[in-house]
């Protein structure tokens, strides 16, 4: 952790990563305790400018779904044509109640909504590259077309979205801090220790909301 406030600037974005009726209590994919992501959101909302929004939005029949797969189960891994896929719920399907932002976020000054997973057959758990590493969703050009040099991250899951967003903001380039308090994990096998531990590898930055300024 930083002892001194990382103040936001008008070169960060805040990327709000997946805080979608599924993934909330009550959804197909409910992350644990992941409602409790909403109100720090909100607070950092009011201390940047510039936010961005992802949203997971599969068609249905996604390769992803367990369901899609005769004789699999939930969370099982199974190898797809790009490599090892778990195998979820079905959850965030193109137009359903699950998918909806929440409408507890109060993000009305957000600039862009990025729509990842609508490949029927890829899954996409980075907000800037989907799971075969090598389609892009483009959130990389958008924001170094803006000007932006750093990414404060936060939502839904710490061990998947989030954690594979920072890493390819590193990757593209990007400082990334991971507002740990505004982010929930699923948290399966160790996942949650994994994810800490690629992401400070990647160079990954880890903070408390209480610690950003505006």
């Amino acid at each position: 952790m930083t002892s001194n406030a990382l103040q936001a600037s008008e070169t960060d974005c805040l990327l709000v990563i997946d805080v979608q009726a599924d993934f909330l209590p009550g959804g197909a994919l409910a992350v644990p305790d992941g409602d409790a992501v909403i109100a720090p959101i909100n607070a950092l909302g009011r201390l940047f400018r510039h936010v961005v929004l992802t949203q997971d939005w599969h068609p249905a029949g996604h390769a992803s779904f367990a369901a899609s797969h005769p004789g699999r189960a939930p969370f099982e891994t199974a190898t797809l044509p790009y490599g090892p896929q778990v195998l979820w719920p079905e959850h965030c399907v193109q137009g359903t109640p699950g998918a909806a932002l929440s409408p507890a976020l109060a993000l009305p000054h957000a600039q862009l909504v990025i729509r990842k997973g609508y490949r029927p057959g890829i899954d996409s758990y980075s907000a800037f590259r989907e799971a075969d590493r090598e389609t892009s969703t483009g959130l990389a050009g958008y924001l170094r077309e803006r000007g932006f040099t750093r990414v404060f991250l936060c939502g839904l899951a710490t061990d998947y979205c989030v954690a594979w967003s920072a890493i390819d903001a590193r990757a593209a380039g990007f400082q990334a801090v991971v507002v740990e308090d505004a982010c929930r994990a699923i948290d399966r096998d160790g996942s949650l220790e994994r994810a800490w531990g690629d992401m400070a590898a990647a160079g990954v930055e880890r903070e408390e909301s209480g610690a950003i300024g505006g």
